[in-house]
């Protein structure tokens, strides 16, 4: 598995289903001392949409976004 303190890009594309999503995560401080996992997901080619979790650590933080990358390797995404 890629080292989870820098950003994650996976892709899942299926020519045969007319699929082809990103998912991007990445670990980062907030102004007031917490850490935000920053997550965008989307069609590629596209903006996509986006959501911010915030933890009172970064610890925490990383474990929530290992989590994210190994639910989404499952569901075939792949590092790319």
């Amino acid at each position: 598995m890629q080292n989870l303190r820098y950003p994650v890009f996976l892709t899942r594309i299926d020519p045969h289903r007319n699929m082809a999503r990103f998912y991007a995560l990445s670990v980062e401080p907030t102004l007031f001392g917490d850490y935000a996992v920053q997550r965008r997901w989307g069609r590629l080619g596209t903006s996509g949409r986006s959501r911010s979790d915030l933890f009172p650590d970064p610890v925490s933080a990383h474990a929530r976004k290992a989590h994210l990358v190994r639910s989404k390797c499952k569901r075939g995404y792949v590092e790319g």
